[in-house]
Formats: structure tokens, C-alpha cells, sequence
């Protein structure tokens, strides 16, 4: 579980969130042009101006704090709307919002990642504003995530299903042997999954949502179970929730829209998510499957470029010719992880492996940042 979310948005569209990284070349400004600048901190986060039209509008977000810092933008009812995430301390990330439809949001900084934020109203004025591209190949390509959406949500669905199953019927052997496959489903379409507000932490939070007011359960509650503590009086009962909850996030998941900002933007948090919880062996604590987690976002996060490959080769040859090159490199470092069916757990691999893992992530990574860039240009 990543502890953020993606710009996703059902119909109708609101807002469609591209991250990039770096500064813009167009310096922020409080007058109501240019991009809005966000100034965050261990304890404080100011925005230029709380207001915008409905549009395209740009954040520049500047961490001047000593914690990584994450920046969201909510709709009611805590519906993540959008966000970037791991801004490191000194680091600038700069981002595009396409606002489809007026209205009061809020915004928030979250330093260390963790708890509600530091939040903010942010209001969108004017008229609606036509979130969709004229681009036949954008509109092509959203139209092809959203078929891959679907296909992962009902793969999702089926192997929820199965894993519940044997969880109730104590077979903890063939649990353990499903729950990484089952898992890889939601994975790989974790953006559009993690953007229905309670739902993700109830299904995908670790241990940690305690310290949040939260109840443990889902996955990572029954993956404790299995490997850590035995099933428990309330292990079937947790299984029920898990199902229950899979099946309305797999109905929300397949009524959602997509423009190709959310590609883009949902290809590099796919990408951030396998630093900040994969690479480090702490997504999968009890089971060490982070490895296949690892590999499922990868593939999440290829997909959306794949999709939208027609318009970045137009708009950006030399951008599409390098990702490849890396792309490649990354594809080589995880076939070398694969055992059997699956791949080695995360306690086999030595110090240098990771470290060739992350080294060839973070240069992929920089890459698609920029993707989202080239998507948003007119």
C-alpha cells in the first residue's frame, strides 16, 4: 500500500493530476497567473493563492523541511483527487491539474508522509471545462487503459475470491502460495484502487494505520495471520471485509474515466511506490513478497506508457528512445529475480542486488516525470 493516491476521477471528471520533475521554467506567482507555489515544511504549508479557474492549472511544490513531504488535493468526502508524492527535503516538484468542474476542494502537505496533512480549501471558479483531449490518440489510449483497468479489476475480483476461500478454510499452505498472485492484481492498477478514499487503507494498509485511528485488516491483516501469528478467532471474518471491500472497489475501478494526464501521472506514482515501499522490503514484512509487488507495479506503470507510446513518439522521439533503453535495463535486473512461478523473496537478495534494483528504477523513473509534461503540452 502506498499511503497516497493518484489523480483518478469518475464521470464526470474533475480534476487530472500530472506530476513532473524538477522546477518549471515559469516562475510562480501570488497574482492569480502562472503556477501556484506551495511552500511546505515539517510543520506548515503555504500556498500562494487558494484559488483558480477552471483549466489547466500548475503547482510548484518546494519541501524547505527536514521530512520527505507528499502534496494531495481532495474532493469531498476525502476522495483523493490527486497528488505527488516523495518530495525529498530541498527538492521542487512541479505538477499539472486540468480542473473540469468548479467547486470547493481542499489541498493538503502531508511531512513524513503520514496522518491527515496539513490542509488548506482551495476553490475553483468560472465555468465547467471539457476535461478530455481533441487527440484521437489520447482519446485511443485512455480508451486502451481503461480496457487493461478492467481486465486487472476482474482478475482481482477471481483471485480475492480464491484466497478468501482457503483462508476460511484453514488452508494455510495454499494461502500463502495464492496470496502474492492475488495480490499482483491490485498492484498493478494501485493508482485507480487507492483513490476511493477509506477503501484502500481497509484493504492494502499495513500494520502502521493503527497509529492512524484505523482498524488493521485486509491483506496485509491476513498476511500477518498466515505467516506470523496463525489464523485467528476473527481471521474469516477479516477475509469477509477483504472480499466485501475488493468487489466495491472493482465496481468503482471499472466506472472511471481516464484523460491522458492520469496515464502519465499514474504510470510515475507506480514507479514511486516501488521505491518508497517495495525496494525496501516494507510492503510485504511478514511474507518478504515485495518482489512480486515490485514486479506488478512495473508492469502497471508500463502499461500506461505503452498506451500513450503513439503520442509520445510523435511529440518526443528522443524521450520515448531513452525510456526504452532503461525501461529494458529494469526488465533485465527483475527477470534475473524470477524462481519458478514467481521470484525470490525479498530476505534472499544481498545489498547489492537492491541496490542495482533502485539505481536502474530512479533513472526509469526520471524518464516518465517528464511524460506527463509532454502529454499536458498544447
Amino acid at each position: 500500500m502506498t499511503r497516497r493516491a493518484l489523480a483518478i476521477t469518475l464521470v464526470p471528471a474533475a480534476f487530472a493530476l500530472a506530476a513532473c520533475g524538477g522546477a518549471n521554467d515559469d516562475a510562480p506567482t501570488a497574482d492569480g497567473k502562472g503556477p501556484i507555489a506551495v511552500t511546505a515544511n515539517d510543520t506548515t504549508c503555504e500556498v500562494a493563492r487558494a484559488e483558480a479557474p477552471a483549466g489547466q492549472i500548475e503547482f510548484t511544490v518546494s519541501n524547505k523541511g527536514t521530512k520527505v513531504n507528499e502534496f494531495y488535493v481532495y474532493a469531498a468526502g476525502d476522495r483523493i483527487m490527486g497528488e505527488v508524492e516523495n518530495i525529498a527535503p530541498g527538492l521542487t516538484r512541479t505538477f499539472h491539474v486540468e480542473v473540469a468542474e468548479p467547486g470547493t476542494y481542499e489541498i493538503a502537505c502531508k511531512p513524513g508522509m503520514v496522518g491527515k496533512g496539513i490542509r488548506h480549501d482551495f476553490t475553483v471558479t468560472g465555468a465547467s471545462a471539457a476535461p478530455q483531449s481533441a487527440d484521437a490518440r489520447i482519446q485511443a489510449a485512455t480508451a486502451s487503459y481503461k480496457r487493461y483497468v478492467g481486465s486487472q479489476a476482474d482478475a482481482l475480483l477471481t483471485g480475492t475470491t480464491e484466497f478468501v476461500g482457503l483462508v476460511k478454510a484453514g488452508k494455510v499452505d495454499e494461502a500463502k502460495a495464492l496470496y502474492p498472485t492475488a495480490r499482483s492484481y491490485w498492484e498493478r492498477i494501485e493508482p485507480v484502487a487507492e483513490s476511493f478514499g477509506d477503501l484502500d487503507p481497509k484493504i492494502d494498509g499495513r500494520e502502521d494505520v493503527v497509529e492512524e485511528g484505523m482498524k488493521f485488516t485486509g491483506y496485509h491483516r491476513l498476511e500477518q495471520d498466515l505467516w506470523a501469528k496463525g489464523l485467528q478467532a476473527d481471521s474469516s471474518a477479516i477475509a469477509d471485509q477483504l472480499l466485501a471491500d475488493v468487489t466495491t472497489i472493482v465496481t468503482e475501478a471499472k466506472k472511471v474515466e481516464f484523460n491522458g494526464l492520469q496515464l502519465a501521472n499514474g504510470s510515475k506514482a507506480l514507479l514511486d511506490e516501488m521505491a518508497t515501499g517495495k525496494i525496501t522490503g516494507e510492503e510485504e514484512r511478514y511474507s518478504h513478497t515485495d518482489l512480486w509487488d515490485f514486479a506488478a507495479n512495473w508492469e502497471g506503470s508500463k502499461g500506461a506508457i505503452a498506451a500513450l507510446r503513439p503520442v509520445l513518439e510523435e511529440r518526443d522521439a528522443a524521450l520515448v528512445a531513452s525510456y526504452d533503453q532503461r525501461a529494458a535495463a529494469l526488465d533485465a535486473l527483475v527477470a534475473k529475480h524470477q524462481k519458478g512461478d514467481g521470484y525470490q523473496l525479498y530476505t534472499e537478495l544481498t545489498p547489492v542486488e537492491i541496490r542495482a534494483l533502485s539505481d536502474s528504477l530512479d533513472a526509469v523513473a526520471e524518464d516518465v516525470s517528464k511524460v506527463a509534461g509532454v502529454v499536458a503540452a498544447k
